[in-house]
């Protein structure tokens, strides 16, 4: 023990008690998914506090030379049976009482109980200490190592700081109709039992309207079951707002809604209120379930979207290399999915997993904030099938299930999460997100750290030829565009079940007069080729601008390929708006081929004969006094968009763009350009190249500048981006990577070498890098959302591996025994080469 003293006394200086501030890694391996939990445990780096697994420690050991780790192991404790479970093995697990997670009440999302072993391990000789051996060690070496220990355990971990801790959702605001609610002196007195809907004598889901103690149904649920929204009816009728759920009463509240501010409320005064309706708080009895325990009912349901899930069947677990579920971080099922479709396309295997070794030595001292190191760790542990082993039993010693579970360890993706969501403000935070949105973004982060080198992403990247032909002269115009999805359009006038339709429709008409419950639903079947049909079909613009004509006038307007991508992502557009703009899905069914055959929407450029449009450019929206700088906008048509509670900027930004052309033209520029980073920013007029208020020539921020310089642009690139962007970083850079095109024509400034230099000298190429190929395909993945949004709901993937479909929900992974192909959201098509 005196050699390890003296090993510690010599390392002393590089052990540190974490401050305030640090990020500390003591739950997972910045190389892999190891964790305290996984077999040799966790050693963490008493410098920098980074954690790593036993196959990676000593490679950090010989890198930084630090000698000094903190080793935790955990073992899974054996369950103790409850006495209302005895000899079945399995602990009841306590039941939610409250809608949140991680506090008293609420979803445990820690339940399982660990013995924790903990000790210092010096390297390179991995030589042990434990908090029994400092005792007869020096009081300096004592006092520092178990200070550093203490320090490091008691630290609250990155990874746990990045899971979903505490969310309440029984937060409540105040009614701002409560202190001052008038109630009718009517007479009324409400029984303490025996309640009925006054218009169709339902017993359950009642609410006391609390303006005049008149009592109907609740709302509807989207399953038919619920009341028929007479209390809802009574509201738009009287305009009262406030109503209490009968049957929740209770001496420590009830559940009160405001149908006004359209939420569930608190009411500080609801003891006043129920009196004046003859009821005693401090005498009733629950006999209802409140809004919340059924809220909870439904976050614990399994199976709910049986089609999709596939819950009907008895399913196959699978497990092995490729077979890797991935744990839900708490709504992170749409990048689940996502990630595992990817990493089966061989472009991405290529560049990170076949590579990680070189990835890992080439790592920054800090490898969880590296993206390519990140990304080839989480590509790995899909793909190595090291983390495809079957979940433990929650209960040891019980009989085994009779059915197979499918659960698997898996992977917690926590760091990716935090990395590839840092900055963005839906991403970074745990509510549920669109697919769609979310693989557009990892790929435009695929984009920006490929900028030399192979670049997987350009499996995706397609050119879309556009033609637009003015009806006046007959003259047309060809522009083409890089993009990664085709969004394929749904027509439901083209539905095959048009009568079964109708007939569901004057079903549920007739259920809705009459108080009866709801039909079941008819889902619309629209055929693939119907939805092919419309998206090759010619599109009609009405104000285009003709430079022929220098006029307004009529044009067509018609969108094919101009290049053919190696992978074909479809995503089925069925989530829209309605004509109140209130967003909904389309319940569609489409039958969706596995072979895809694009050929005949291959673009052919200009036609022999057919003249082009000049070149001139509509004349700008400005005032004639040439000193006003500001366009000339529609306010009423600004004003209505508004209304409707989008940003200011954006608003006039779309009236400005579509030439104020009305509410309807303006409306979907804004629908298309919500996802732009600049979407609320100030309005930059076209030719300038700053924000009202700001000169082109600004100073910009040193810091930002070296941020993108690093990023292998020139100096002068780097401050066009800025000056263009008001000097905001995250803008500045989202802008480069646009116009790339137009950098790379830039003059070498005095500073630094254009982009197309720093890259061989060579010629930039004429426009962006596509491949390109036969327009054939076949389908092997598709991802599918169940939810009425995409902020809600949950995604699964389907798979196909060695011709057998295989289901990805989560930590779940099966053989699919019926796919639903047809129900999908976004489709996965790999070139068919002859």
């Amino acid at each position: 023990m005196a050699e390890v003293s003296e090993v510690l006394m010599s390392v002393l200086s590089t052990i540190r008690v974490p401050r305030p501030g640090d990020r500390v890694h003591k739950d997972e391996c910045a190389l892999s998914f190891s964790s305290p939990e996984s077999e040799g445990g966790l050693y963490v780096c008493m410098n920098s506090f980074l954690g790593f697994g036993s196959q990676y420690v000593d490679r950090h050991h010989t890198r930084s030379g630090q000698r000094a780790y903190l080793h935790i192991s955990r073992t899974r404790k054996a369950p103790k049976e409850d006495e209302e479970n005895s000899g079945s093995g399995d602990p009841p697990k306590k039941k939610p009482t409250r809608l949140a997670i991680g506090i008293e009440g609420g979803f445990n999302v820690e339940q399982e109980q660990y013995e924790e072993e903990v000790k210092v391990v010096l390297f390179p000789d991995r030589q042990e200490v434990a908090s029994d051996d400092l005792a007869t060690m020096p009081d300096l070496v004592r006092e520092r190592v178990s200070l550093a220990m203490a320090g490091l355990m008691s630290a609250d971990s990155v990874s746990h700081a990045l899971q979903v801790q505490q969310w309440d959702g029984e937060v409540r605001a105040e009614s701002r109709h409560a202190v001052e609610l008038k109630q009718l002196d009517n007479g009324t007195k409400i029984p303490p039992s025996g309640w009925r809907c006054e218009v169709c004598d339902l017993q359950e889901n009642l609410w006391m309207n609390l303006s005049d103690g008149r009592v109907f149904c609740g709302r509807r649920y989207f399953d038919g079951s619920g009341g028929n929204n007479h209390a809802l009816l009574h509201f738009q009728q009287s305009g009262h707002p406030l109503a209490v759920k009968l049957g929740t009463i209770t001496p420590d509240g009830a559940d009160v809604y405001s149908y006004d501010e359209d939420d569930m409320v608190l009411d500080p005064k609801l003891p006043e209120h129920l009196s004046h309706f003859g009821i005693d708080m401090m005498t009733m009895e629950k006999t209802e379930h409140t809004m919340t325990e059924l809220e909870i009912a439904v976050n614990q349901r399994v199976g709910e979207w049986e089609v999709i899930q596939e819950s009907g069947a008895t399913l196959r677990p699978l497990s092995g290399p490729g077979l890797t579920g991935m744990k839900n971080l708490g709504n992170s099922c749409y990048l689940n999915s996502v990630m595992q479709v990817l990493f089966t396309v061989p472009d991405f295997q290529s560049k990170y997993v076949s590579n990680i070794d070189k990835i890992f030595d080439e790592a920054p001292s800090d490898p969880t904030q590296d993206f390519k190191t990140q990304v080839a760790k989480l590509g790995y542990g899909l793909l190595s099938g090291e983390y495809s082993k079957p979940a433990p039993d929650p209960g040891e010693g019980s009989e085994p299930s009779s059915e197979p579970r499918g659960d698997q360890v898996g992977i917690a993706a926590r760091m990716f999460k935090a990395l590839v969501g840092r900055g963005h403000p839906e991403f970074s935070t745990n509510r549920q997100q669109d697919a769609q949105e979310f693989l557009l973004h990892f790929i435009n982060m695929v984009e920006r750290n490929c900028r030399s080198g192979v670049n997987p992403s350009e499996a995706f990247r397609f050119l879309v030829e556009e033609r637009i032909v003015c009806q006046q002269s007959q003259k047309a115009k060809y522009t083409q565009r890089v993009d990664y999805i085709l969004q394929l359009p749904v027509p439901m006038d083209q539905a095959t079940n048009t009568e079964e339709l109708q007939e569901a429709e004057r079903r549920r008409e007739e259920a809705d007069s009459s108080g009866a419950p709801p039909p079941a639903p008819v889902r619309a079947c629209i055929p693939f080729t119907a939805c092919m049909a419309a998206l090759s079909e010619p599109e009609t613009l009405t104000d285009f601008w003709s430079s022929a004509a220098q006029a307004k006038t009529t044009a067509t307007k018609t969108t094919r390929f101009a290049s053919f991508p190696d992978h074909m992502v479809i995503q089925v557009k069925k989530f829209t708006f309605g004509q109140d703009w209130v967003p909904k899905k389309l319940d569609v069914s489409i039958d969706v081929p596995d072979t895809l055959d694009l050929t005949a929407l291959r673009g052919t450029g200009q036609q022999p004969g057919e003249e082009l449009l000049p070149e001139v450019a509509p004349p700008p929206l400005m005032t004639p006094d040439v000193e006003v700088k500001a366009p000339v906008l529609d306010d009423s048509t600004v004003s209505q968009l508004c209304e409707m509670g989008f940003p200011l900027e954006a608003c006039r930004k779309a009236v400005y763009y579509t030439g104020n052309t009305g509410i309807d033209a303006a409306m979907n520029w804004v629908m298309g350009h919500m996802d732009d980073p600049d979407f609320s920013a100030p309005m930059v007029l076209p030719g300038t190249s700053s924000a009202p208020g700001t000169t082109p020539t600004e100073s910009v921020s040193e810091e930002h500048l070296a941020t993108i310089v690093s990023m292998g642009f020139s100096r002068d690139q780097a401050t066009r981006a800025l000056r263009a962007t008001s000097n905001v970083l995250e803008r500045a850079v989202d802008w480069i990577f646009s116009h790339l095109d137009d950098l790379e024509s830039m003059e070498v400034s005095e500073g630094g070498r254009s982009a197309a230099e720093s890259e061989g000298s060579r010629e930039p190429p004429p426009g962006p890098k596509v491949r390109d190929g036969p327009g054939k395909y076949e389908l092997f993945a598709f991802i599918s959302h169940m939810g009425t949004s995409t902020m809600c709901g949950h995604y699964v993937c389907h798979i196909k591996k060695d011709q057998q479909w295989v289901i990805f929900n989560d930590q779940k992974v099966c053989a699919s025994e019926k796919p639903p192909k047809d129900l999908g959201y976004l489709y996965f098509y790999r070139r068919v080469t002859e």
